[in-house]
């Protein structure tokens, strides 16, 4: 039987009601039987019973309207849906004619992401805000077998603010497998359906041989709808407190990021014993970047700290991410200041860098300040005649010790690929560059030097295919010759950007087998090799490239490392087997040109196979290429082995195995589920700097969804 009436209204004879004049205050009732209790002016629906209003659906095995009080009581497998789709569900409820206000009794409710809080009794009010008692908050599925969810926040009072979207605890206990393990006597969290908002994070607290005990307390700051800030003192036992901000800031243009700390301490060590001079340290590091039109942007990148060790002291991360154009180098800090754009036919980039160094041999008077490093280039297809460019750089670069050294340069290329009959194809190409440096006379004896280098060539290639119904097979023999001018590498060039450079696959075609400015590959050259690729339908890909490079003669400015030094380089191989998530192998080596023996090879393993998901790294280095001197063999791997449908695995290990040691290792067993993720992790390092040794630590740390990542208790 359904009925379309006023509350006030209602009846069981609906062709006497009168006719609704207002839709929005009527209750549509739906119900197996509807009937009226006289003596007490109550309405009764029974079986199945659903009444809506103004978007809020209240259901019901029995429903019963007191026209005296205007309340309905509700019993029998409750559900109330508001019209956000949120469901709520009682064993027994009483609310107003509104279907908002009341109260129910063996409440419950379905939160975005699948989250459920049940508490004994429950208040609602008419401002969304819901009193509960004796509650119980979960993101596990609950399952009628199984009423224990892996964990869940157990506590003697919250409250559910509809309009705020928080979730606030008195007294709550964080329960995993139903066994009390943190204690708060105030909690607050987000419901899952909340935007973000200001309130205390998890914290971090632990022990350390270095910090002795500790506490850090982060609070989170909505500052504004484009502003973040987090704030987080760390009090700790051995040392004094250190405050940590996170500013995040998005602005029309573009976003800032910063993270910063500062302390009031002397220096310690890995024992915790202080030393030195008590005083002001700190770190900050931060980026930006901007668009100015739709083909520029400007950015800028901060790194800097007070101290060589302060981030290895007080475990700050963030070292090596990359914050602007340039990339620095591990425990080195760069900070920057930058320009670029591109358009449809050129590219510019323009900046300003300036170096810390952090390394025990750093003397930061002897690092670089660039001002400017600049690069532009303008190119232009020609049709028929291939295509042309023409492009300028500059590099200032001044330090307080050593030698200054500024260089400006010029050049311009030009190629064009053709097909030739029988399928081969042919490219020619050329380049010219006019180098100019401006020197430190009282280092180098010489006042300025100049150069105008280049190449002229070509490449000759037979591409082969052989598609097929399973697998595509491609291969291309090809050969590289191009003559430069000879002598090109003057003494007093000081050499800023190719200290570490390697020529290998990536180059081996190239007429400059250099990549950088201040040395260049001249002289004649011939380069050959065969690439080689076969694509299966299912998507498997195998890929290798070897070759080799000559020399008409050696020039003493390259070294071993290069592969450039002498008449011929190395064998370079470079091989890719990509079978799928399941596993692939990236591997680069060097082999001798005399007996082909290993100089050098890396090679890259990483698999996700069923229960496994792993990566291995082998490596190692003739001490002839070795920027030591020494030769460096080692074999890095980590992986997690997934034993059931819940637990796991870790196990990770850095084997220096030319030195016989175990530079790192970690191991660890792993419980997760949907709603969680629990790690119990051992982890040691052989890492010696100056006055940090060797470390070891056991960490427990653990993910519960809906309330985010709580810390872990470090023993180094």
């Amino acid at each position: 039987m359904a009925v379309s009436l006023p509350w006030y209204a209602i009846a069981q004879d609906t062709a006497a009601a009168p006719q609704p004049t207002d839709a929005d205050e009527r209750v549509v009732l739906e119900a197996d039987y509807v009937y009226e209790i006289r003596d007490e002016n109550q309405l009764v629906a029974e079986g199945n019973v659903e009444a809506l209003y103004q978007g809020r659906i209240l259901r019901a095995d029995k429903l019963v309207y007191d026209r005296s009080t205007e309340k309905v009581r509700a019993t029998g497998n409750v559900i109330i849906i508001d019209e956000t789709g949120a469901q709520q569900f009682a064993d027994e409820v009483e609310v107003d004619s509104t279907l908002s206000d009341g109260y129910a009794i063996g409440f419950s409710a379905r939160l975005e992401g699948d989250a459920t809080v049940a508490a004994n009794s429950a208040i609602r009010q008419s401002d969304g805000v819901n009193a509960l008692d004796q509650v119980v908050y979960t993101a596990c599925p609950v399952c009628e077998e199984d009423k224990t969810p892996t964990w869940a926040v157990r506590a003697r009072r919250a409250v559910l603010d509809q309009e705020s979207q928080m979730i606030s605890y008195r007294d709550a206990v964080i329960e995993v497998a139903g066994i009390p393990v943190f204690y708060f006597p105030f909690l607050a969290h987000p419901d899952p359906s909340s935007e973000r908002r200001s309130g205390l994070l998890i914290p971090s607290a632990g022990n350390s041989s270095k910090l002795g005990w500790f506490y850090q307390q982060p609070y989170y700051w909505a500052v504004s709808d484009s502003t973040d800030i987090t704030i987080a003192p760390m009090v700790t036992q051995n040392v004094n407190p250190l405050l940590e901000l996170d500013l995040r800031k998005r602005f029309y243009s573009g976003s800032i990021n910063f993270n910063t700390s500062f302390t009031n301490e002397q220096d310690f060590d890995s024992d915790g014993e202080l030393f030195g001079e008590e005083k002001l340290r700190g770190h900050i590091y931060g980026s930006g970047l901007f668009a100015i039109n739709n083909e520029w942007k400007w950015g800028f990148g901060v790194e800097h700290q007070s101290d060589d060790l302060y981030d290895r002291r007080y475990d700050i991360d963030g070292q090596d991410e990359k914050r602007g154009l340039y990339s620095s180098q591990p425990r080195r800090l760069l900070s920057q200041i930058f320009a670029m754009g591109q358009g449809e036919s050129y590219y510019s980039d323009v900046a300003l860098l300036k170096f810390q160094g952090l390394r025990s041999s750093d003397d930061d008077g002897e690092l670089p300040t660039a001002l400017p490093v600049f690069f532009s280039e303008k190119y232009w297809d020609l049709g028929k005649m291939g295509y042309a460019s023409v492009n300028a750089s500059s590099a200032i670069l001044s330090r307080d010790l050593g030698a200054d050294s500024h260089r400006v340069s010029f050049g311009a290329d030009w190629s064009d690929l053709n097909v030739l009959p029988g399928g081969f194809t042919f490219e020619q190409f050329a380049e010219v560059r006019a180098d100019y440096y401006r020197l430190d006379e009282d280092v180098s004896g010489e006042e300025d030097a100049s150069r105008i280098v280049g190449n002229v060539g070509g490449k000759l290639a037979y591409p082969m295919i052989r598609p097929g119904e399973m697998v595509d097979i491609m291969i291309e023999p090809a050969v590289m010759a191009a003559w430069g001018p000879s002598n090109v590498n003057d003494d007093v060039i000081p050499i800023e950007d190719s200290l570490l450079f390697e020529s290998d696959a990536s180059s081996l075609f190239d007429p400059n087998g250099f990549g950088a400015y201040d040395l260049y590959e001249g002289d004649g050259k011939l380069s050959a090799g065969i690439t080689a690729r076969t694509l299966w339908k299912n998507g498997m890909d195998f890929s290798t490239t070897v070759g080799k490079r000559w020399r008409s003669r050696p020039d003493d400015s390259f070294d071993g490392i290069s592969n450039l030094d002498g008449t011929s380089s190395d064998w370079i191989i470079a091989a890719t087997a990509n079978f799928g998530p399941q596993l692939k192998i990236d591997t680069r080596a060097r082999l001798d040109e005399d007996g082909f023996s290993l100089n050098r090879i890396d090679t890259k393993i990483t698999s996700n196979f069923k229960r496994f998901r792993g990566v291995a790294q082998y490596y190692k280095v003739d001490e002839r290429i070795a920027t030591t001197g020494r030769a460096d063999e080692g074999i890095y791997v980590r992986g997690e082995l997934r034993v059931t449908d819940q637990y796991s695995i870790i196990a990770g290990q850095l084997r220096d195995i030319e030195d016989n040691l175990n530079a790192r290792q970690e191991y660890g067993i792993a419980f997760e589920d949907d709603c969680s993720r629990f790690e119990l992790v051992y982890q040691r390092t052989e890492l010696i700097d100056r006055t940090l040794g060797p470390e070891e630590s056991i960490q427990f740390r653990f993910f519960l969804k809906s309330i985010g990542n709580f810390g872990s208790s470090e023993f180094d």
